[in-house]
């Protein structure tokens, strides 16, 4: 049989075409390297999700714009359903597998990836998509009667919802199977809010799915106070933000004439207190603290990158404090994780 020629530098291509935004271009690549023998999950790894990966680092150094990352979003779902196209002509050999994105989780990339890769290692596979609802999965826990289930968490706010997710699965003797940005490096997170296995990516994923027992016990309830604390808190989110956005002087700052040198700081600052209420809440509810000056961390980045002042970093630290009086847990959590 004849080999067909696989393209050189297939990364540096792909590339290339995200920043040209040539969506044809990188279908034309995919189908290339598809066509000449390259495995479904190393386009996947190699190519779609490591260039994803850069250009969530050019926004971050302030490079690309919002607009630009969502660009490049998209045609990466292109690309990736140019692989599951051809990854659905393999045959199934395995189980059932729903898999799906935690509700107001709605970075759907991340789990299209996993979808292609268990599918074209035999997994019946049934995608459904960004933000599923609890009920949602409940219907197709019954209808379907999946082997497993593999949920992709990618933002903080969603692990709520994601043990929501393990709930109901588990309730039904199900195994799941969670990853992504929002369980951190290790399975921690995931062994905390009851998940049968963690996975760092899709190869990861595989293995994972190859060890699952076949029926698993409910999770366990999170421990009462803490789980009663961070309920409270995610209620009372909105408010809190509205309340910190009045009184963070980055916000007035970039509200002034002289809020260019602050360049697109604006379209951060929400993000950053969304994103830090988040990581307290992702502490109280899992009992690891590492979200707190990670998100921290992250911040400051965001700040430097965008020629801002990371005093205010200190600043919100004290306004948190003050704004959770009424959360004993959640206020000694930043205390003494949201401290620089």
């Amino acid at each position: 049989m004849r080999q067909l020629s696989v393209p050189a530098d297939p990364l540096q291509r792909y590339d290339d075409a995200l920043g040209g935004g040539d969506t044809a271009a990188i279908t034309q690549l995919v189908q290339g390297m598809l066509a000449g023998g390259v495995e479904p999950l190393t386009v996947l790894t190699d190519v779609i999700a490591a260039a994803q990966r850069e250009v969530g680092k050019r926004w971050q150094r302030g490079e690309w714009t919002v607009a630009q990352e969502h660009a490049a979003t998209a045609m990466a779902l292109s690309a990736t359903k140019v692989v599951e196209e051809h990854v659905q002509l393999r045959p199934v050999t395995r189980g059932s597998v729903v898999v799906a994105c935690a509700e107001r989780e709605w970075h759907a990339l991340p789990a299209m990836i996993v979808h292609c890769a268990l599918r074209a290692e035999g997994w019946d596979t049934t995608l459904l998509g960004a933000s599923t609802n609890p009920l949602r999965l409940n219907q197709h826990l019954q209808d379907l009667g999946p082997d497993a289930v593999a949920v992709s968490c990618s933002v903080l706010g969603s692990l709520p919802t994601c043990r929501r997710f393990i709930e109901a699965s588990t309730a039904v003797g199900v195994p799941i199977l969670v990853g992504g940005p929002a369980f951190g490096d290790d399975d921690v997170r995931a062994r905390a809010l009851g998940a049968t296995a963690w996975a760092a990516d899709a190869q990861g994923a595989i293995a994972a799915m190859d060890s699952l027992p076949t029926v698993v016990e409910p999770a366990a309830p999170l421990p009462d106070e803490a789980a009663a604390e961070q309920a409270a808190l995610e209620e009372d989110h909105r408010r809190l933000v509205a309340l910190l956005r009045e009184r963070w002087s980055l916000v007035a700052a970039v509200t002034t004439p002289e809020a260019d040198v602050l360049h697109s700081v604006m379209d951060i600052a929400d993000d950053a207190l969304h994103q830090i209420l988040h990581a307290v809440s992702a502490a109280l509810l899992t009992g690891d603290h590492r979200p707190i000056p990670e998100t921290a961390a992250w911040i400051a980045d965001l700040l430097r990158s965008r020629n801002g002042d990371e005093m205010m970093l200190r600043e919100l630290t004290g306004l948190i404090c003050a704004a959770l009086r009424e959360y004993p847990l959640a206020g000694e959590l930043v205390a003494t994780h949201l401290a620089t």
